[in-house]
């Protein structure tokens, strides 16, 4: 989240060349929400999975919080290439809360948080790994075949990818 606390920085900048009465109640409330985006972010930071198949990596992930937020999930993207049955090689990922209509009822709601949405995607690298629902039907395949060479396949992802 660097680039975030960069960004943070830069707009606190450009505050003091700018006048309150221009800056408008979206530039403020974006404002707000970046602040509390890096405090949550900075909470957990922590918090890398320490257990199972990931253990060790580093992953990045971009999170674009809408206008809208929080009647509308934000948008999240992993940035770091990974062998994962819920997250593609792209970086999309398959987790319910950050639908906006789910049909299992554990979707978003206005009642959720960015928190949330962080230990969420924690969870994908714990217990919500799910091999019988997968969105990289590719590499949960590879888990039903074959175990190890899925567990050597994640292992050789972190080494190149999520130091």
């Amino acid at each position: 989240m660097l680039t975030l606390a960069s960004k943070l920085k830069r707009d606190d900048g450009l505050k003091g060349s700018r006048t309150s009465a221009t800056m408008s109640d979206s530039t403020r409330r974006v404002s707000v929400r970046d602040k509390l985006l890096v405090k949550e972010v900075a909470d957990l930071e922590a918090n890398l999975p320490y257990e199972g198949y990931y253990q060790g990596g580093k992953f990045q992930f971009e999170t674009e919080v809408p206008d809208a937020y929080n009647m509308v999930p934000p948008k999240v993207k992993c940035l770091t290439r990974i062998w994962h049955p819920n997250i593609t090689e792209t970086g999309e990922i398959c987790l319910s809360l950050l639908r906006e209509h789910s049909i299992d009822g554990t979707g978003w709601a206005p009642t959720r948080t960015l928190k949330d949405v962080v230990w969420g995607l924690n969870s994908l690298f714990t217990d919500l790994l799910n091999f019988d629902d997968p969105l990289n039907i590719e590499a949960a395949e590879h888990h039903l075949r074959d175990k190890e060479d899925f567990r050597n396949k994640v292992d050789d992802y972190i080494k190149r990818y999520a130091r």
